[in-house]
Formats: C-alpha cells, sequence, structure tokens
C-alpha cells in the first residue's frame, strides 16, 4: 500500500513513564521550557505508566494531527495537554494499539471533550473481554477502560480492521494486525483471554502501529507496546509499504521483566539491520534494555520525556 510522503512530522509526547525538566533539546527534540515569562510554574507536567503520543504531520502545506493512545488515566493525560496548550479540537483521528489499560484509560474522557465526529480505528480484538494476566498461579484481571457499547453512545465513528487503515490525507498507515515472523518475540508468555466462552493465550492480536513515510529518508515507525515484536513491527512496516529504508524507530519496545530481557540482545542486532537514525525507546522499554540502545546506537538514540517534540523532516 501506499503512504502519502510527508514533508515533516512532529510527535509530541503526552503521557509516558518518565518526565525530566531537565533535559536539554538537541538536533531532532524540543523539550519543554523549564519556565514561562521567566516565572518557573507551580504545576508539572505529570508521567504515569502509559503512553500517549500527539501525531502532526505536514504535507502541501496541509497539517494533519492524529491522537495514538490516550495513557493509563485522564489525570496525566488532561494535564499535560493544558500545560503543553495543545487544543484538542485539532485531533481528527484517534489510533488505539492494544486494549491494555495503561494505553486506553483517557479515552473516554477524551472523546467525551471532542465534540466533532471523528473516526476511532481499533483492531476488532481490542474489545476481547474478560483479559487477565496469571501471576504466581493466580488470575489478576485487566480492567476493561474500551467497550463498543459506550463508544456507539459517542459521536466517534468505530473503524474495527485487521488490515492498514490509512489516515491524514494517507500519509500515517495504521498497521492492523503486525505479521510475526521473527523467532525470539513470542509475545506476552501470561496472559489470557476469553473467546466464545473458553480460555485461551492471548496473543494480544490487537496490537498495531503507525507508519510515515519520510520519501527519500524512509519510513518512521511509531509502536505502542510491540506487543507482536519491535523487529516484527518494523519488518510489517517494511512489507505493507514496499520501503525498505528505515529513519525512526520510536515507542514502546516491550522489553522489561525476567521474560523479555534475554531477548533485550537479538532485538539490538535486529535494530542494527535497520541503521536507524533516530531510535526512541519509550515506555515499556524497560530500563536495562533502554541502557543498551543507549550505548549500541550513540548517534540515534533519545531520551524521552513527557512533554519532548521529536520533529523530523
Amino acid at each position: 500500500m501506499i503512504v502519502e510522503k510527508s514533508e515533516s512530522l512532529e510527535i509530541i509526547t503526552l503521557v509516558d513513564n518518565y518526565v525530566d525538566l531537565l533535559l536539554p533539546d538537541s538536533g531532532v527534540v524540543t523539550r519543554p521550557p523549564l519556565s514561562r515569562d521567566g516565572i518557573v510554574p507551580s504545576t508539572t507536567l505529570l508521567a504515569e505508566h502509559g503512553l500517549s503520543l500527539l501525531i502532526r504531520t505536514y504535507s502541501h502545506g496541509k497539517r494533519h494531527t492524529v491522537l495514538f493512545d490516550t495513557g493509563y488515566s485522564r489525570t496525566a493525560l488532561f494535564n499535560n495537554l493544558n500545560l503543553l496548550n495543545i487544543d484538542i479540537g485539532e485531533i481528527e483521528a484517534i489510533v488505539i494499539s492494544h486494549a491494555h489499560m495503561d494505553h486506553t484509560g483517557g479515552l473516554m474522557d477524551m472523546i467525551n471533550r471532542i465534540n466533532q465526529p471523528i473516526p476511532l480505528v481499533v483492531h476488532p480484538d481490542v474489545f476481547m473481554y474478560p483479559r487477565y494476566i496469571e501471576i504466581d498461579g493466580k488470575q489478576i484481571l485487566f480492567p476493561q477502560t474500551i467497550k463498543k457499547d459506550e463508544l456507539k453512545k459517542t459521536k466517534v465513528r468505530i473503524v474495527e480492521s485487521r488490515q492498514p487503515t490509512m489516515l491524514a490525507d494517507g500519509t500515517i498507515m495504521v498497521t492492523g494486525y503486525v505479521e510475526r515472523t521473527t523467532d525470539f518475540e513470542k509475545g506476552m508468555p501470561n496472559v489470557f483471554l476469553q473467546r466464545n466462552g473458553k480460555t485461551e493465550k492471548d496473543e494480544i492480536q490487537d496490537d498495531q502501529s503507525l507508519i510515515i513515510n519520510l520519501g527519500d529518508k524512509g519510513l518512521v515507525v511509531i509502536s505502542g507496546c510491540s506487543h507482536s515484536g519491535i523487529i516484527n513491527t518494523v519488518r510489517h512496516a517494511q512489507k505493507v509499504t514496499g520501503i525498505r529504508d528505515v529513519h525512526a524507530v520510536i515507542g514502546g519496545f516491550h522489553l522489561s521483566g525476567a521474560f523479555f530481557e534475554p531477548t533485550i540482545e537479538d532485538t539490538i542486532h535486529e535494530m542494527k539491520r535497520f541503521s536507524p537514525k533516530v531510535l526512541v525507546p519509550m515506555h515499556c522499554t524497560g530500563w536495562a534494555a533502554t541502557i543498551r540502545f543507549f550505548k549500541e546506537f550513540p548517534s540515534s538514540f533519545i531520551l524521552n520525556s513527557v512533554g519532548s517534540k521529536i520533529t523530523l523532516d
């Protein structure tokens, strides 16, 4: 499928696990100012275990804005939108990467604040419930933060698709289901769901990402949690677009914890094959993996923080 070229791209972090008000600007990232009108504000940006990104594409004199995920809570999301002076009226579509609460917790509040009808792009499995995680032999139920019957009462137009979906005049592709081809990215081992009254392993098939085409520079791949595997996700982006060059890989890589940390070195080895010029691990990547990416990709690594704006052009 053809993803229309974007002349430039902005990615603003509304919600992530980390905030540092003292990080400096660099070549492609702009940090929020420490002060306004010479005064350090008494309120601050908030971090939480969640992710929400505002994506702006620019092409042929037009700007398009898409919201990717909505964080864990309304508290962080709307506090940060306010401090960053972002008007939610510019959002023309919402994409949900998958159903987990740390990506959908602020969804209903966001939808209720947006006046105009807009598409909400999801994989159909996002509505599967109940879903739970098993720890020490105990089933722990995930909260259901995205419900189709509630969404139908709002102005959003639900777009369910397992296949790629185009947004923003064709400048943003939502991947839909991500093909899984690597031998080391095996998903979460201890999550389950109920389908047709039967309990089965939750493959988190609703995991999906975004793809932007920066022309001669190549693809920008933006993931939510990469439950499909970040390498699988980038390979899938190459396959569905027919574009081999990868300019940036951004988002949650889900390499945190005892089960995933053994795959860090395989992930780094394969990521080097893509040679991204910009690499921004976020959210669920984990401290051990983030440090390894920092050491192995010194010229492309960016430490993310709430409020950071990444500009690619």
